[in-house]
């Protein structure tokens, strides 16, 4: 049996055992370079916004930035949200892991053309992850936690080692980065993801880390990117996906409303990746621009 086929069959029994089974992204994409698709959702009683993202397994940032006005905590029920579940992949290297921090999500490519994605909190203001190539290093399951001076100077009163438990930060998993102090983890504050909310680590939901845990190896690449927008092609269509900036990010997770903001390059960018043969809605590329739903949408077409 081909080993895709087997991935994807341990995939298919990992996800339907889980209590949440249905909400990790998986998906082959031989031709495509967009994964998923955008969903419409009524909001049942007593949900809140952060239960509905952990549900489709979308960030609260993008959640809340595809339904601007809706309160995040007391939704009216039936309301119609739009879940952004939609995600064009980066371009360039398609290989282990790649973390794309504008976009506050990591995509798994257990091969070119077979992808697994999640959403993930990183560093706040002034606790930047960094950009760059490194790889898994180390896998550690109920792990302890050592607060780093950084850490303990913020907070004088952490024990010098937090035990495995409910009240560890890293979770159930963590999988310790090439560079010293970085670690993929899972968390014990699930309503921190999808928004910038670690001191630099890279954290899943506790199912999402589970998952990954279980697939990724020891040696796994790990590329981090910081892309704004990305373009890419799907049954011979253009789409943009524009991400927002860091500030906007924290505007919105602080449910305020962002400033708006334009990326000059973008329309260069479309225009070259339109090239000659494909026709280009501009209307939609500014709007896409300016608004940054994070929901990619089509721009132009063959």
């Amino acid at each position: 049996m081909p080993t895709r086929y087997i991935f994807f069959l341990a995939l298919f029994f990992s996800l339907w055992l889980s209590p949440l089974r249905c909400q990790s992204q998986m998906a082959y994409v031989a031709d495509s370079d967009v994964v998923g698709t955008v969903v419409h959702y009524a909001v049942k009683p007593k949900q809140t916004l952060y239960d509905v993202a952990r549900q489709f397994d979308v960030g609260i940032v993008e959640l809340l930035a595809a339904n601007p006005g809706v309160d995040p905590w007391t939704p009216k029920v039936d309301t119609d949200l739009t879940v952004p579940a939609a995600h064009i992949l980066p371009s360039g290297i398609r290989q282990g892991i790649v973390i794309n921090l504008s976009a506050l999500r990591l995509y798994y490519f257990f091969d070119a053309q077979t992808v697994m994605t999640f959403p993930i909190g990183i560093g706040m203001q002034g606790w930047s992850t960094p950009t760059g190539t490194t790889m898994i290093s180390k896998k550690r399951k109920n792990p302890s936690w050592a607060p780093p001076d950084s850490i303990r100077h913020e907070n004088p009163e952490l024990p010098e080692v937090v035990p495995p438990g409910p009240d560890n930060p890293l979770g159930d998993y963590a999988m310790n980065l090439g560079w010293p102090g970085y670690l993929l983890h899972g968390t014990n504050r699930p309503y921190g993801i999808g928004r910038r909310s670690s001191h630099g680590c890279i954290r899943l939901y506790p199912e999402d880390i589970a998952l990954l845990f279980d697939i990724v190896k020891e040696g796994t690449p790990v590329t981090i990117i910081n892309m704004p927008y990305m373009l890419g092609w799907r049954d011979g269509k253009l789409l943009l996906e524009v991400m927002t900036t860091p500030q906007q990010a924290d505007q919105i997770a602080e449910y305020k409303q962002p400033e708006l903001a334009d990326i000059p390059d973008v329309y260069n960018a479309v225009l070259q990746a339109a090239g000659g043969q494909a026709k280009i809605n501009w209307s939609i590329v500014k709007d896409a621009v300016m608004w940054r739903t994070g929901i990619p949408v089509i721009v132009a077409t063959k």
